[in-house]
Order: C-alpha cells, then sequence, then structure tokens
C-alpha cells in the first residue's frame, strides 16, 4: 500500500512539476515579446499568441491524423505496408456492415428526434410562466455523462424472469399492462432504439436551451407585425420563427449528427457492442484495444472521418452563407 500511494505522489507531482514548467517558459516568452520595440514588436507578438496554439493543434490532432492514415494502411502490428486490405475487410466483411448500418441507423434517428424535441419544448415552453423551472429539469440530464445515464437506464432495462418480481421500470408497466416483459437489451433491434432513447433524453436539454435562446433572439416587432397580418400558430412558426432560427437549427442538428457518428459509452456500457447493438466507435475501440489490430482499427477511423466531414463542411458553409447576408 505504501508503494502505490508514493508511486501515485511521485506521478502527481510529476504532473504538477510539467505544468509548472510550461506556465514558466510561457511566462518567460510574454515577458521577453512585450520588451520587444519597433518593427518587430507586431509580428512577434502575433507568433507568440498563436504559437502555443498552433504547436497543440499540431501535436494533438495534424501528426495523430496522419499517423492513423499510415496505420491504415498496415498490418495489425503496424510492421508493414498492406495496401488497402483494411479498407477491403470494411468494405466486405459482414459484420463491419452491420456496425455501418446501426451507425446509419443512429445518424438518421437520434438528431431528428433530439433537435426536433428541443424545438417543440423550446416553442412551447417559450410563452409559460417560469419557464427556467422546467427548462432546468429538461436540461439537468446534460449534467450527466453518457456513462452515468446509462447506468441510470440499467435500472429502467433491467429485467427478470417473469416469475420473479421485476425491478425494471419498464418491465413493471408492461406486466401492469398485462403483457410478458423481454429481455430488453437482448431484443434485437429494439435494443437499438433503446439505446437511442438514453441519447435524446440526455441531448435534447442542449437543444432546447440553445433554440430557446434563438427564438427569444427574434424581433418582437416583426412577430407583432405578422400577428396583425393574420399569421398565427403554425402559420407564424412556419413563415416567421423557423425561418428566423434556421442557421441555429441547422448547427444544432449538426452536432447532434456530429455526436451520433461518434458515439461510444452508451454502446460500450450497456451492451459493449453485443446483441447487434455495435457502432463504428466502439469497433475502433475494440479493434485496437481488444483485438489489438492497429490497421484496421485506423481504417475505421479513417472512414468516420470522411463520414464527418462533409457534415461539417455544410455546417461551415452555411454559417459563412448566414454571415454575408447578414
Amino acid at each position: 500500500m505504501g508503494s502505490f500511494w508514493s508511486t501515485n505522489i511521485t506521478k502527481f507531482g510529476q504532473i504538477f512539476e510539467a505544468i509548472a514548467i510550461f506556465f514558466a517558459v510561457l511566462g518567460v516568452i510574454f515577458y521577453l515579446a512585450g520588451r520587444v520595440k519597433g518593427k518587430f514588436q507586431r509580428p512577434l507578438a502575433i507568433l507568440v499568441l498563436l504559437g502555443p496554439a498552433l504547436l497543440l493543434l499540431i501535436g494533438g490532432l495534424v501528426i495523430p491524423a496522419i499517423q492513423t492514415i499510415l496505420f491504415s494502411f498496415k498490418d495489425d502490428t503496424s510492421s508493414k505496408f498492406v495496401g488497402f486490405k483494411n479498407y477491403a475487410w470494411v468494405a466486405t466483411d459482414p459484420n463491419i456492415h452491420s456496425v455501418l448500418i446501426n451507425t446509419i441507423l443512429w445518424i438518421a434517428i437520434t438528431p431528428v428526434l433530439t433537435t426536433g424535441l428541443g424545438l417543440l419544448l423550446a416553442i412551447f415552453l417559450d410563452r409559460m410562466k417560469r419557464e427556467s423551472v422546467p427548462k432546468a429539469l429538461i436540461f439537468m440530464p446534460m449534467a450527466i455523462s453518457f456513462v452515468g445515464a446509462s447506468v441510470i437506464w440499467q435500472f429502467v432495462y433491467n429485467y427478470a424472469d417473469p416469475k420473479q418480481p421485476q425491478t425494471g421500470l419498464l418491465s413493471t408497466i408492461v406486466r401492469h399492462l398485462g403483457f410478458t416483459p423481454s429481455n430488453w437489451i437482448l431484443t434485437s433491434p429494439l435494443n437499438n432504439f433503446l439505446l437511442m432513447a438514453i441519447f435524446v433524453w440526455v441531448q435534447t436539454g442542449f437543444a432546447m436551451v440553445i433554440l430557446s435562446a434563438a427564438i427569444k433572439a427574434v424581433p418582437a416587432d416583426i412577430v407583432e407585425a405578422s400577428a396583425l397580418d393574420g399569421a398565427s400558430g403554425f402559420k407564424l412558426f412556419r413563415q416567421i420563427t423557423f425561418p428566423m432560427v434556421r442557421s441555429t437549427f441547422i448547427v444544432v442538428f449538426a452536432t447532434m449528427v456530429v455526436t451520433s457518428l461518434k458515439l461510444f459509452d452508451i454502446v460500450r456500457t450497456m451492451t459493449g457492442g453485443n446483441f447487434g447493438t455495435n457502432v463504428i466507435s466502439n469497433e475502433i475501440y475494440s479493434q485496437v484495444f481488444t483485438k489489438f489490430n492497429q490497421g484496421r482499427g485506423s481504417a475505421l477511423a479513417i472512414v468516420l472521418f470522411l463520414l464527418v466531414t462533409p457534415i461539417l463542411v455544410y455546417n461551415i458553409r452555411n454559417i459563412r452563407r448566414e454571415r454575408s447576408i447578414a
């Protein structure tokens, strides 16, 4: 036990020492840059301010991305190149086809439900008295990690033998309705939708808060003028409110799509990717850290990156278009 604590204390000491050295170096650089005068002052200031960020970007993103691309063309030990063999495996393996189908199912359903529910709640709660109370309750799951949310929902989906008392909320409700509960997490493809419910529960509050802020930013005089012209209810929403918050809606929707694509925590915690629930992110983890095949895991990571890229490009173009119009 003593060696355990001494080892941890040594590691924490090394961490704090590295942090102290980092800030000390930054302090010296800023001090020297502040004393420079003349024509070198502006270029040096730009270098000092952007340099650390560029170094972190290169070391934390660019170099790992290049390494991942190289690993995707190598064998499981990354010792020799195998060409497009790993990508051929992605394209032909039936198990990976199932993983891709599940991933597509996630990005086709969860962003729509999450953003749609968030928008509906934002509209319904916008005119409510003391709206902060229900908004806080709906937003509260965002404070819980996906792992914590999965643990909570395990109690909802818990299953026991029909002859035994049911401890899971869903099984208890089904039994009271006169039906026989089933082992929900083992039932495919139902289990995929049950896992999606966890994602929607956690992320709807985020979508609601962002969209609610966008709705409140709609000028009141435009809404009042439209109401005087006879627009009300759904017509007012379709012609005035939604066009004014469309750019925010697209950003939130794109964020939900990207979050769904890289989802890992819920699947890993609830099923470990078994029973027909596996997705790309979990398969990457399994290939690299369970099967120790860096080549296939890297190839899947590149496929995931290619799936995310069009969404990000569209989102950036949409933001630029909105700014140019404004």
